[in-house]
């Protein structure tokens, strides 16, 4: 389909833009359709289009909060709509000798900032999962209601657990107090893989594809390890910058049995046996 008939054309001229003079697809739009976008004057961006309601919002708002911290780099918003963003073109580019170092020292940057409550000013998508944002006063009681105990029961609504599965569950949210030490909020990315860790022109990181909200650091940090882990080097820098538990890997798992039973929503029965194995270690 040639650029001007798309029907991204269309709508970068309601938001005030050119007609593109070329549009790429890119890898990676698994809950929408990312696209390049290359104009005449040799400017270009990334456009994400079909956004669920919502979800567009909710990623400006996060892109936003994380920007106005100036610890780590993502990409500026240009334009938005219902259901559409348009972001800043970060170019691509091989590591710097630096670059995992920088980023686990921004991390920790950004997860020393004060905060006061767990929780979001409004909702944000974990892959194509809305997450209950609504604030709460207590760590323990945010992971449990609502990131375990949400989705543990959509997964049994949906039958992709069963009763034995969800008893399970209900228990270990229960024990949450006991398992994880008191930890203060912290703003996090969300969704910290790395498909998510993107490496710019210049060989510096930054965060794309935020799930952003105010939680646990330790959670961010698990995430990191649930798909391969990052170079020891950023663990390293983490560590030498924050105030990080030494035995935060202890309660991976535990963090990580979230993101777990999003993939099992997301994707279906195959993630079952993971959950399982899963809670049957964390509830040890």
């Amino acid at each position: 389909m040639a650029a001007h008939d798309h029907p991204l054309s269309t709508r970068l001229l309601e938001h005030g833009y050119p007609p593109p003079q070329r549009l790429e697809s890119l890898q990676g739009g698994c809950v929408s359709t990312v696209i390049q976008v290359y104009w005449k004057d040799k400017t270009s961006a990334v456009a994400k289009l079909g956004l669920a309601p919502g979800q567009a919002a909710g990623e400006a708002a996060g892109l936003r909060a994380l920007a106005d911290t100036q610890t780590l780099r993502v990409p500026q918003i240009l334009s938005i709509g219902d259901d559409f963003l348009l972001l800043e073109d970060l170019g691509q580019g091989r590591p710097g000798p630096s670059c995992w170092a920088d980023l686990g020292k921004n991390l920790a940057r950004l997860h020393g900032l004060p905060a006061t409550k767990f929780g979001f000013n409004c909702p944000t998508w974990c892959g194509a999962t809305q997450q209950d944002n609504r604030w709460q006063e207590d760590g323990a009681s945010f992971f449990a209601e609502s990131r375990l105990l949400h989705l543990g029961q959509q997964c049994r609504q949906r039958e992709l657990l069963d009763a034995a599965d969800f008893k399970a569950l209900q228990g270990l949210a229960r024990r949450l107090p006991e398992l994880i030490p008191e930890m203060p909020p912290a703003l996090i990315h969300g969704d910290l893989w790395g498909g998510n860790v993107h490496i710019c022109a210049q060989g510096e990181a930054a965060l794309i594809d935020p799930a952003a909200h105010y939680g646990w650091a330790e959670a961010e940090l698990a995430m990191t390890l649930l798909f391969g882990g990052f170079p020891p080097q950023f663990y390293q820098s983490y560590q030498c910058h924050s105030r990080i538990a030494a035995d935060w890997r202890q309660r991976a798992s535990l963090y990580n049995l979230y993101h777990l039973l999003n993939h099992l929503l997301l994707f279906g029965g195959s993630y079952r046996r993971q959950v399982q194995d899963s809670l049957h270690r964390v509830s040890k």
